[in-house]
């Protein structure tokens, strides 16, 4: 418990801003317009296909079994969030687009 207690004096700004940025996002993302929501998840996959390049390329210097397997699933998360937000953007573009009509 005194270990826990350490950990949180040290790095009690870094934890406050942490959590502060998380109440800041969640205010910013609630927000957000319905139109404007599909252009920032584009921009949001595009970013994170980066950082999965990033991820297998620091996995690639891995020096041990256990970063090895925590870069692996790094990599498998993420590119399930990038597929997952194209799936999402993809649906939202369809609820936009014109319904044929009947004839």
């Amino acid at each position: 418990m005194n270990e826990v207690l350490e950990f949180f004096m040290e790095y009690r700004e870094a934890i406050f801003i942490i959590i502060l940025s998380i109440f800041l996002g969640i205010e910013v993302i609630s927000h957000v317009p319905s139109v404007l929501h599909t252009p920032l998840m584009s921009g949001a996959n595009a970013i994170h296909g980066v950082v999965i390049i990033g991820a297998i390329i620091v996995m690639g210097h891995a020096d041990n079994l256990l970063s090895m397997i925590l870069g692996f699933i790094a990599v498998v998360l993420g590119t399930l969030n990038v597929v997952g937000g194209f799936v999402v953007t993809d649906r939202m573009l369809e609820m936009f687009k014109k319904k044929k009509t009947k004839k």
